[in-house]
Parts: C-alpha cells; sequence; structure tokens
C-alpha cells in the first residue's frame, strides 16, 4: 500500500509539472500583428499579391511553433478596451477579395492548424469568374469546430472596390460623398449579412485608401462596424489602439515568415 501511495505521489508531481510547462511563457511588451494575405495559389504565386499554399502553411507553422495565439477582431477589442490580459504575441490572419482559393485551399489549411480566419469580401464580384460563390461563402461562414466555435468570420471590403478617397475628390464631399459611402459600406454590409452565420463588424479598405478620414469612420459607425482594417504598416493591442484605423502587414509572395517575428519584436 505505501508503495502505491509514493506511485501515486510520484504521477501527481509529474502531471503537476506537465502542466506548469504545457503553454508558452508569458512574454513582455506582447503585440498584435494583423496579417492580410490576397488569392492563396496552389503552385508557385503567379505575381506579387499572391502567396503560395506552401508559404501559407509555413506562415501557419510559424506562428504554432513561436507561440502566436490567433486571434479575432472581437478578442482585439477585449486586449484593447483591457477586458483581456495579452500574455503572449497574437496575430489575425485576413483575406482581401474573395478568391475561391479561401475555400480550396486557405480554409482547409486554417482548420488543420485550428486557426480562424476573417474574409473581406468585394462584394459585387462574388460568384464571378474566380470570387467564392455565395453558398460558399455561406459553409465557410456557418462551419464550426468541436464545441461549436465558428473560426470563419466575413467583413466587407465595400461593395466595388473604388479608392474611396479619389470619389470624395471627384463627388466634392459632403452630402453626396455620405451618399456614396451608405452605398459601399451600408450596401455591402446589408448584402453580406444575408449570406453569413453571424454580422459584418469589420471593414477592410480597398487599396488601402482613406485610413484615418473622419467621413469613412463616420459612415462605418453609422452602419455598425466596429473596425476598419488599413494597409498601414505597423503592429497595434495596446490601449492606445483605433479599432478604425488598424495596421496590417501585407503578406506577399516575397514576405518572409520573419518578418512576423520583426514586426512583433522577436527577431
Amino acid at each position: 500500500m505505501q508503495r502505491l501511495i509514493t506511485s501515486l505521489l510520484i504521477f501527481t508531481a509529474l502531471l503537476a509539472g506537465c502542466s506548469r510547462h504545457s503553454g508558452p511563457e508569458p512574454v513582455d511588451n506582447p503585440k498584435v500583428i494583423i496579417l492580410m494575405y490576397h488569392r492563396i495559389s496552389a503552385g508557385e504565386a503567379a505575381n506579387l499579391y499572391e502567396r503560395s499554399a506552401v508559404d501559407f502553411e509555413g506562415d501557419l507553422e510559424y506562428l504554432h511553433d513561436n507561440h502566436i495565439r490567433v486571434i479575432d477582431f472581437r478578442e482585439l477589442e477585449d486586449i484593447v478596451d483591457g477586458e483581456t490580459e495579452l500574455l503572449s504575441h497574437a496575430a489575425l490572419i485576413t483575406f482581401d477579395d474573395g478568391d475561391h482559393s479561401w475555400y480550396t485551399i486557405a480554409a482547409p489549411l486554417l482548420k488543420k492548424y485550428r486557426m480562424k480566419g476573417t474574409f473581406f469580401l468585394w462584394a459585387s464580384k462574388m460568384g464571378m469568374d474566380s470570387f467564392l460563390t455565395w453558398d460558399e461563402v455561406t459553409l465557410m461562414s456557418n462551419f464550426a469546430y468541436e464545441g461549436g466555435e465558428r473560426p470563419f468570420a466575413f467583413g466587407s471590403h465595400t461593395m466595388s472596390h473604388p479608392f474611396l478617397m479619389n470619389m470624395k475628390a471627384a463627388l466634392g464631399g459632403g452630402e453626396a460623398f455620405a451618399a456614396y459611402l451608405d452605398e459601399e459600406l451600408g450596401g455591402s454590409k446589408i448584402l453580406i449579412d444575408k449570406y453569413i452565420y453571424d454580422t459584418v463588424e469589420a471593414l477592410a479598405l480597398p487599396n488601402g485608401d482613406g485610413a484615418g478620414d473622419t467621413d469613412i469612420i463616420a459612415a462605418a459607425q453609422r452602419h455598425g462596424y466596429r473596425f476598419i482594417r488599413t494597409s498601414e504598416r505597423n503592429v497595434t493591442g495596446s490601449a492606445s489602439t483605433d479599432l478604425y484605423r488598424l495596421p496590417s502587414l501585407p503578406m506577399l509572395d516575397d514576405t518572409a515568415q520573419e518578418q512576423i517575428g520583426t514586426y512583433l519584436g522577436i527577431i
């Protein structure tokens, strides 16, 4: 009996030791990086804005191996608001435009690594050319991991993917520009909401145009957006973060995985 008790005590101690070391150690000055992808190619990338499937999976492995937690925009908001303490570096994985490769390549790889993604749709192009169909958007939106967590969120990349500041200049701003934004931001949100499980809360500025513009921000708020992702390059996640001007890192054909670590201060 004494030998059995001793064995149980040793086993319990070993379990406790494993528990203490099962997760990554907290890091000093943790940050959040938002990664921006476009098309994921099955073979080699055909242009600068594509990312090959091999490189994309390498990115996911890099995040996993460096204990960079993949979160979504709502979790980022909780971090900024102080409701969640950020102990390790984190990343958001986002995609622009609406390419069909999201359904055939990106989503299966995200599932393989049990990671989340936010997909920004060029709403008027769905179902055309190489874009996703609305049925595929619905299937992705309703997919859930065991336990019910839905990892794939959808946002707006506007209705027609314009240069917003060019349109502001052409329309002279004011009420005309506000009405235009109501269609581009409001109309796209209404359309996308018809096909997804949840609701659109995030906007990605097409062409990176209009970051910080007060008229665009006002229109986004008017239509229920809570986040705007820009093409400005930086990390985020501090208490001073402007959720309507979130920076990102474009993941291009020639972007090294180590660039993620450089932004986060790992390298």
